[in-house]
């Protein structure tokens, strides 16, 4: 035995399991009488935010809950969404946020794929979980003990539904004494549902680890200052809000609940609460840049925000960047707690043009400072593949910031982890400084004349349009070509714009095999964190 292993072992005081939960500890202890969060005319500091969720840890563990057991939640960004990301981890459950957007029969199928035990819902979705809980009762012979929310902010009605109410209930308990998380960091400490596009959703098992290291990446990467004041824009079911729940307790700082996401939402609370940091897809970046002027009179202050969740279109980013909008691409997945990778801006870029600093910010960048690897590879060889801007391969991740695996699917947790590294499924180059690009996920690419078209590629241009306000580019399938490229187009409110104007517009830009044959003016499906669901326009296009 070496003298470095003789006498020298792991003991608690030297070693201690990494949870996020040991943020928010921290904050009540230290930071106790700043605000934590504002929500109407709500307002909590950090020891009553610290103590609601010991209320809520010890409510649950008098419920039976426990290490490994599910608490779901069908939630707003409400302090009760906050709460719960800090209390179910506590007390070593394990949290599944439901996407609000979801209707009866696919809730009651993940309700019963992940064994919750307590479902913690707001009355406003007491007409979908009804019949879910009535699903799940009938279809899969199980039961959840529900807890009804009635947010202060909710302006409509709603049944209840549970044997608790969620205010009544934590008042009726002593808190927890303190907020420890697990005796193992490998615990899961939340399963969060893929979308399901193709057959069931799979559920993403994550870990303390992960969550912790991710939560600590972001202020890193945004160089977030202690106590920054955090807009909800992104739902904090989507990923667990990427890890933000618990980033914002390490640094202290506020979190602005929002209930209703529009641009005029958005920028009302950024004047008003001097926001400087939020989170959101492509599409409500564009709600914002698309707002009128005066609805941004009173935001003199520094707003940084992060983009992910589709890759953004430059024009979007060059937009923002205009009205005075720092904007941060990172690209990530829910295998990889959400964001994982980031489009790291070097100093030099500030003297570039406008046009380049937007070409380098569009990228997907290069991994996160505790992301142990993001490489391009040869999916079928496992080889790595150069960095020349042209060799187009799929990007996987390695590290301690990825998902423990899918739940109950073993062969689909093989797959996605064959030859050593989680395979991502998107198609990208990698140029020679190394920072990633994506051309498309590989069910995206368009092959028309056995041609690749990306589809990202397409979009950019048709962005670059002033009217544009959504678009997305998808395959149809053609007897001559193999498939063609179609583009469905949402205008800017009052614009006019027609289908042969788009067209030479998109000449100007793109190879004219890359130019979509067909526009289409009408309204783009998108999931309720703003991704257009392309499998949806797929149908729409091999249709007619």
């Amino acid at each position: 035995m070496s003298i470095f292993e003789s006498d020298l072992e792991k003991n608690k005081a030297n070693h201690v399991p990494l949870s996020p939960v040991s943020f928010v500890q921290r904050s009540a202890e230290i930071f106790g009488d700043l605000p934590a969060v504002v929500h109407g005319q709500r307002r909590y500091n950090w020891a009553q935010c610290r103590e609601r969720s010991a209320r809520l840890g010890a409510a649950l563990k008098h419920l039976g809950v426990g290490k490994n057991q599910t608490v779901s939640a069908m939630l707003s960004n409400t302090p009760e969404m906050i709460e719960v990301h800090y209390a179910v981890p506590a007390i070593n459950a394990v949290l599944n946020t439901l996407n609000t957007r979801l209707d009866a029969q696919l809730i009651a199928w993940q309700l019963n794929h992940c064994e919750a035990s307590v479902l913690i819902t707001d009355l406003e979705f007491s007409a979908t979980i009804q019949p879910a809980l009535e699903i799940l009762k009938r279809q899969f012979h199980r039961e959840v003990m529900v807890i009804d929310v009635c947010d202060s902010e909710f302006q409509g009605h709603g049944e209840r539904l549970g044997a608790w109410e969620y205010e009544a209930l934590i008042a009726a308990h002593e808190p927890l004494e303190v907020l420890e998380g697990p005796d193992d960091e490998w615990d899961a400490i939340a399963v969060s549902y893929t979308s399901g596009t193709t057959g069931d959703p799979k559920g993403v098992v994550t870990h303390h680890r992960g969550a912790y290291l991710n939560a600590v990446c972001h202020s890193s990467t945004w160089t977030m200052p202690h106590f920054p004041v955090y807009l909800w824009t992104l739902p904090m079911f989507h990923c667990n809000g990427w890890c933000f729940p618990w980033t914002v307790a390490m640094l202290g700082g506020t979190h602005i609940c929002l209930r209703r996401v529009d641009a005029a939402s958005i920028l009302s609370a950024i004047a008003k609460h001097k926001v400087d940091h939020y989170c959101a897809a492509p599409i409500v970046h564009n709600l914002i840049l698309a707002a009128p002027e005066s609805m941004r009179q009173g935001i003199q202050h520094s707003v940084k925000a992060m983009v992910a969740g589709a890759a953004p279109p430059a024009a979007m980013i060059e937009g923002m960047a205009k009205i005075g909008f720092d904007i941060t691409h990172v690209y990530g997945l829910t295998e990889v707690y959400g964001p994982a990778g980031v489009a790291a801006k070097r100093a030099s870029w500030a003297t570039q043009s406008l046009s380049e600093q937007t070409r380098l910010n569009a990228r997907q960048g290069v991994r996160y400072v505790l992301q142990e690897g993001m490489t391009l590879k040869d999916s079928a060889t496992m080889l790595d593949l150069p960095a020349d801007g042209e060799t187009m391969g799929e990007i996987m991740f390695r590290g301690n910031i990825v998902m423990k695996g899918y739940l109950k699917n073993p062969q689909a947790t093989q797959k996605a982890f064959e030859g050593g590294w989680f395979h991502t499924g998107d198609l990208a180059i990698m140029e020679s400084d190394r920072y990633m690009k994506i051309k498309d996920r590989s069910k995206d690419i368009i092959i028309s004349g056995g041609e690749n078209i990306s589809s990202l590629e397409v979009e950019d241009a048709l962005y670059r349009h002033p009217a544009v306000m959504a678009c997305a580019v998808v395959a149809k399938q053609d007897e001559k070509w193999g498939e063609t490229p179609v583009a469905f187009v949402e205008l800017k409110l009052g614009s006019e714009l027609s289908a042969q104007e788009l067209l030479e517009h998109c000449k100007s830009l793109l190879a004219s095999y890359k130019i979509p044959r067909d526009f289409r003016f009408e309204a783009i499906p998108k999931t309720s964190t703003g991704k257009i669901q392309k499998f949806e326009l797929r149908k729409r296009a091999d249709s007619t």
